[in-house]
């Protein structure tokens, strides 16, 4: 990639507006024309880019200002696009945290991002007074919608006195500049706000050009809406869907088809658990999704079953590719549904872990020595050999440096190189390099199961009894004192299963343990109705919740 000294990835927008300013940049849903239809308002680049410049004067004249973090909380639709191109055209620091991580973290959050203002919809103006968010830091207050009995302004009273054809200069902003604060999901532990640097946005930018080839007029469906921010920069119409975004396994798959058919999408972002609904309906109803070139999907590994259900939508070339990475660095890697279904799927289900694919351009990928205390210091000898399970450490330019006003998780989570440029991110998986260069994900590293004589990984054990057509899901927990814990498999059978004789799948389970030098030491399958999973993907699944419910249980 080309060395620069500034970039800010707000600068994509004016640029698009003066490349193509008539087609659009967005469609935003309106409101319904018929079961499963929607009405959609569409602004073009130039709006867009004119909508921002003129809340981005708009923000500076209430003293957000360059570095000033900014919380938003806005539905998202055009608002919440507009705005978050003017905090980033002004070099104003947006705090980005996902409503559906629960209230509790949400105000621990933003009392470690300290931020300056609030920009929120009345809802989230009514919650943060009540449930205190953001005091004492709080200075500055913008209600876009109704303003009740709280201090501040609206954005309509602010952008009254706006002319409507303000040019605002975007910021030149340094690489190293903090662009954004990004709260982690939280799945291992609580959320963490990854400090995004306008080097970090580029980077991203850059690959995922790169790695999927997206190219100018493409027609993108982002069912994860901070994607869509990505979309003006590789010159790509958004189509917001119509959904509930902190609910994607509850998605309405009718209005997520109707939008594709409609614009003729050519690239969908989805988790996991909305591509396998969507994906099932199409089956059932005869449905096939032909304008697709790709689908991406992450969050968490993708089972072969819904990968291989979605790429039969799909036609010749396209495919469902599942790129690999973090809040704190994607993407990593990256696969295609082909090649995981000709290659790697076997090898999943015998235990062989989740082949993720090859590292991105440019990304410098090493496995390395299990540890769960600070790396000081680079060194080549902790490398272990190829085909070993390891920690998986990255550098690479989309890589975040540190963690926003967590010291210690920082000191944890990064590891200097002296000898070298940069420093090495630890993502806190597990996993191995293969003789072909693929990276096999093994699980997280908080997760892995020690018994003493052996150390077990949830996702080589997992796939074993994934293998069982009655179960939808599993996991592996461990029960006991730490380093001598008893295995156990916790089980999310498949709705069609839910009225099976559960005493006799037990012992076809256990009898599938038993055949595989992986599982041989499980003794012990509990039957759980619906496994706790993170919001946002509605896929991780929270093994710290059930290992605290399958105690007592598993005696």
């Amino acid at each position: 990639m080309p060395s620069v000294t500034s970039v800010n990835v707000a600068a994509h927008l004016p640029a698009m507006a003066r490349l193509q300013p008539a087609p659009p940049a967005l469609h935003i849903p309106c409101g319904p024309v018929g079961p499963g239809q929607s009405r959609y308002t569409s602004f073009s680049f130039a709006e867009l880019d004119r909508a921002s410049s003129r809340m981005a004067f708009a923000l500076a004249s209430i003293g957000i200002k360059r570095g000033v973090r900014t919380v938003l909380m806005v539905t998202p639709g055009f608002e919440f696009f507009a705005l978050t191109f003017a905090l980033f055209k002004i070099g104003a620091v947006p705090v980005l945290v996902d409503p559906g991580m629960g209230v509790k973290n949400l105000k621990t959050c933003l009392a470690e991002a300290k931020p300056q203002a609030f920009i929120g919809i009345t809802k989230a103006h009514i919650a943060r007074l009540l449930l205190g968010w953001g005091k004492p830091d709080l200075t500055i207050l913008l209600t876009v919608g109704r303003r009740l009995l709280w201090g501040g302004t609206t954005l309509d009273q602010l952008l009254k006195d706006i002319p409507a054809d303000s040019d605002y200069p975007v910021a030149d902003t340094a690489v190293d500049e903090t662009a954004a604060i990004l709260f982690t999901s939280g799945s291992t532990g609580v959320p963490k706000g990854a400090v995004y640097s306008h080097g970090n946005f580029a980077a991203q930018v850059e690959l995922l050009r790169q790695v999927y080839d997206i190219r100018p007029g493409e027609i993108d469906l982002p069912t994860f809406p901070l994607f869509a921010l990505f979309a003006p920069a590789l010159g790509m119409t958004s189509v917001i869907p119509q959904m509930d975004f902190t609910r994607p396994a509850a998605v309405d798959p009718v209005k997520i088809i109707a939008a594709i058919k409609q614009f003729q999408i050519t690239t969908m972002f989805g988790s996991p658990a909305l591509i396998n609904r969507v994906g099932r309906y199409c089956v059932e109803h005869g449905i096939k999704l032909p304008s697709l070139k790709r689908a991406i999907s992450a969050g968490a590994p993708v089972p072969a079953a819904v990968l291989e259900r979605f790429a039969g939508l799909l036609s010749s070339p396209a495919e469902v590719f599942t790129p690999y990475g973090a809040t704190e660095a994607l993407p990593v890697c990256s696969i295609g549904s082909r090649e995981i279904l000709t290659e790697t799927r076997l090898a999943t289900d015998r235990g062989a872990g989740v082949c993720v694919g090859r590292p991105v351009p440019g990304i410098d990928l090493q496995i390395i020595a299990i540890s769960d205390t600070p790396i000081e210091h680079w060194s080549e000898s902790r490398l272990v050999p190829d085909g070993t399970i390891g920690e998986i450490v990255v550098k690479g330019p989309q890589v975040t440096q540190s963690y926003y006003n967590r010291p210690q998780s920082t000191v944890l989570g990064k590891i200097a190189d002296p000898d070298g440029i940069g420093f090495y991110h630890r993502m806190g998986d597990l996993g191995y390099r293969d003789t072909q260069g693929r990276i096999w994900f093994c699980g997280r590293k908080a997760h892995r199961v020690e018994t003493g004589t052996e150390s077990m990984y949830t996702i080589p054990c997992e796939a074993i009894f994934n293998t069982h057509p009655a179960v939808f899901r599993s996991a592996l927990v461990g029960v006991g004192d730490a380093g001598q814990q008893t295995p156990v498999i916790c089980i999310e059978l498949e709705k069609s299963a839910a009225s099976s004789d559960q005493a006799q799948l037990r012992q076809e389970l256990l009898l599938l343990a038993a055949t595989h030098d992986l599982t041989r030491r499980i003794k012990t399958v509990l039957f759980h109705p619906a496994f706790p999973v993170d919001i946002r993907h509605n896929a991780k699944i929270f093994r710290e919740k059930l290992a605290v419910w399958a105690v007592g249980r598993s005696l």
